[in-house]
């Protein structure tokens, strides 16, 4: 039998997933799609600029006015228009739509997050188990099912893109330019690998605005609204504007959340190397663009089965054992992608480096999540306001050095991101090891609480 709160875990999993199928599978194909001026890595540049911004302010804001439940919603409608503006690729289309994306994406994703940590906790309280194990659980089921997201995107782009048969033609000559053998900031002109049939990008682009807006219709009319109660007690009981305004602000006293900066920009930095560079100057310079779609499925496969198992795992290994294997498996990535010569006779390592990424990705986007749910359970949506904001940063720096320096120095630069994390983190780690954050208090979801234990089974929606 299944609880209200596991229902509404697996609802906010559907309705990402199939959010995250369409905007995932654009990501993976900006930068050679949209390669014209450097025009698709500029877009994402944007958004995760724009999602900096929003951060700031918007999460607390939406989610105390509208509920995790609407701002879920509202932040979809944003990633939606993007979709749009990929009809007709151009700077008049492609920027506004990424700074409207950008600020929809950080009060989605700390809506998110609260919504599992509220519901962790709530699970907890009826279960009598730890808040953090719970929380580990649900987020390990979200990224499990979310995680697939890549799967299903990148299978249709390539499966779409894969009926062109041109895009196929790769000149020995650029062969050689290809990983970090050369300087990696240009792909030949002369090559057929820039873009397929028009047609084809618009059906493929049409395909991705029908999952958008399914992913709001299953969130809209499936997930309950557990913090309804709340939502209206702060609009009755309104805070002064700016004390909200400044919620993601004051969080930055806390120094356990300024030691985790590294571990959260690092986070943006390793996500926008596989899908900016790597799908870039390793799969389309050696395979064609057709098989960006490929590869990224078997990261997100992996991502997606390593998630769940991590997201278990974690109440036994402990955070720490994870996020070492992590770093390790980045950093032994990093170093052969170093030295690598991608060549199409070598086709099963096109595919290793995506599936350890993906193994490393599970870690640092499900234990992460769940430390900010842990450390800060009074403060949650100024947590993930933060971890959305220095997470972006790190996205933003990695897009917007993306055209102007070689290769080689950004696996550097990645590099040193990812030693800085393995000193940082520990610090966080031990502190929390020797003072355990109290747990919530149980008055905080009672009402919720005395919501589903009416309940042993899946119900229906509760009133708008």
């Amino acid at each position: 039998m299944m609880s209200r709160n596991s229902k509404n875990v697996l609802v906010v999993s559907l309705g990402f997933l199939s959010l995250f199928t369409a905007y995932g599978g654009l990501q993976s194909l900006q930068s050679s799609l949209n390669a014209e001026e450097g025009m698709g890595v500029a877009s994402l540049s944007v958004i995760y600029a724009s999602i900096i911004v929003s951060s700031m302010f918007l999460p607390p804001i939406m989610i105390k006015n509208l509920g995790c439940k609407w701002t879920i919603v509202a932040g979809m409608a944003c990633y939606v228009s993007y979709s749009f503006g990929n009809l007709y690729p151009g700077w008049y289309t492609l920027i506004p739509t990424s700074i409207i994306l950008g600020l929809g994406g950080s009060p989605l994703w700390s809506a998110k997050c609260a919504y599992l940590t509220i519901s962790g906790n709530a699970q907890a309280i009826r279960e009598g188990k730890r808040g953090s194990d719970v929380i580990n659980q649900y987020f390990g089921i979200f990224f499990f099912i979310f995680q697939s997201s890549a799967v299903w995107g990148n299978l249709m782009s390539s499966l779409i893109f894969g009926q062109d048969t041109n895009i196929a033609d790769i000149p020995e000559e650029q062969l050689q330019t290809c990983g970090a053998a050369d300087c990696g900031l240009i792909i030949s002109s002369n090559s057929t690998t820039t873009r397929p049939a028009q047609k084809l990008v618009w059906t493929l682009v049409g395909c991705y605005i029908g999952v958008g807006l399914l992913a709001m219709l299953i969130v809209a009319v499936f997930l309950d609204n557990i913090d309804q109660q709340q939502t209206s007690q702060f609009r009755e009981n309104r805070e002064p504007f700016c004390h909200t305004f400044l919620a993601t602000f004051r969080l930055l006293k806390d120094w356990r959340l300024l030691t985790l900066i590294p571990l959260t920009m690092y986070s943006g930095f390793e996500q926008s190397f596989l899908s900016g560079e790597y799908t870039k100057n390793y799969v389309t310079c050696a395979l064609g663009i057709h098989y960006v779609g490929f590869v990224m499925m078997c990261f997100g496969a992996s991502n997606s089965l390593c998630s769940f198992l991590f997201g278990r795992l974690a109440q036994y290994t402990g955070r720490a054992t994870l996020f070492f294997l992590a770093a390790g498996a980045n950093f032994s990535c990093i170093i052969a992608l170093l030295y690598w010569r991608p060549h199409p006779d070598q086709l099963p390592v096109f595919f290793v480096f995506p599936a350890l990424w993906g193994m490393a990705d599970a870690i640092w986007q499900t234990q992460t999540n769940a430390l900010y749910g842990v450390l800060f359970p009074r403060d949650k949506e100024a947590a993930f306001a933060n971890y959305r904001m220095w997470e972006s940063l790190g996205f933003v720096i990695a897009f917007a050095y993306s055209t102007f320096i070689c290769l080689e120095y950004k696996l550097y630069i990645l590099l040193a991101v990812l030693v800085l994390t393995v000193i940082t983190y520990p610090i966080v780690e031990y502190h929390e090891h020797k003072n355990p954050t109290p747990p919530i208090e149980q008055g905080t979801y009672i009402n919720h609480k005395e919501a589903t234990e009416t309940d042993n089974k899946i119900i229906c929606q509760t009133q708008m």
